[in-house]
């Protein structure tokens, strides 16, 4: 068992309740994205005993964070959301430059991949935009619609946790279940966690091949796409600009979050 992926698991789990921040991104500061895809595309074959090793310890440590801090975004989201806002723009804007070297951009990129760029700005932007009103309540019975909408929220919202520069919870904060989500993750309701988390199951198996065969045929279009989704959600999280101690705070929260991609990427293990 590779143990210290507890604690990568535990920060990808941390970065999946945050919207803007994918899990997918964090794997790749931490040096470990392209085996993590090789892992959950062998799990589900007659080699899966080769990578439950790495899992295991990874699935641990996501799913601890996951239910051990999202009462604590949810509050620190309701009561002090600029700051948080910010502490989240400020890890965004520290994965673009790690992303950039990564794609070697200088040197591989020419207008055709700016041009990609642009259009991932683009539907991120107008995906926030066009983001839904939906409510669901988590107290009562699930009717088979609500069931449907949140497993394919958990298929969706998987697939982003996987690709660098998407993040789960933004997809959710789109379809407009993000909320509820979170509710559920923090009152531990089991039915849509369930629910959502068979979702998420389905996604990693049917997403995982995919994203690995497009970073192997198609690797500069593919940062391409996947530094225009970050530097997107720039605009998506990106709450205004706070007044008097707020702003202050917020200054602090902001490079907070760039030390903690820096702290990330300079301990990172290829």
């Amino acid at each position: 068992m590779e143990w210290k992926n507890l604690y990568r698991g535990f920060v990808m789990g941390i970065s999946d309740l945050i919207p803007g921040v994918s899990g997918g991104t964090i794997a790749v500061i931490l040096g470990i994205y392209d085996r993590l895809l090789t892992a959950i595309s062998g799990f589900f074959s007659k080699e899966w005993k080769r990578h439950i090793g790495f899992l295991l310890p990874l699935g641990i440590g996501m799913g601890s964070a996951i239910l051990l801090l999202s009462r604590v975004i949810e509050f620190l989201l309701e009561n002090y959301h600029a700051p948080t806002q910010f502490f989240f723009l400020g890890l965004i804007v520290g994965v673009v430059p790690f992303m950039a070297r990564q794609a070697e951009v200088k040197r591989n990129f020419k207008l055709s991949h700016y041009l990609v760029m642009f259009v991932a700005i683009s539907l991120l932007i107008i995906m926030a935009f066009a983001k839904t009103d939906y409510v669901l309540e988590i107290e009562g019975t699930l009717t088979l619609s609500t069931i449907a909408i949140l497993f394919f929220s958990g298929w969706l919202a998987s697939m982003a946790m996987l690709l660098p520069g998407i993040s789960g919870s933004f997809v959710l904060l789109v379809i407009g279940v993000y909320p509820v989500v979170i509710q559920a993750l923090s009152a531990l309701h089991f039915p849509i966690i369930a629910v959502v988390g068979a979702g998420v199951v389905v996604g990693f198996i049917v997403s995982s091949k995919g994203i690995k065969y497009a970073l192997a045929r198609f690797p500069h279009v593919t940062y391409a796409s996947i530094i225009g989704l970050i530097i997107g959600s720039l605009f998506v999280v990106f709450p205004g600009i706070p007044s008097g101690g707020t702003l202050v705070i917020s200054i602090l929260t902001f490079f907070t979050g760039l030390l903690v991609v820096i702290f990330l990427g300079a301990g990172k293990r290829v």
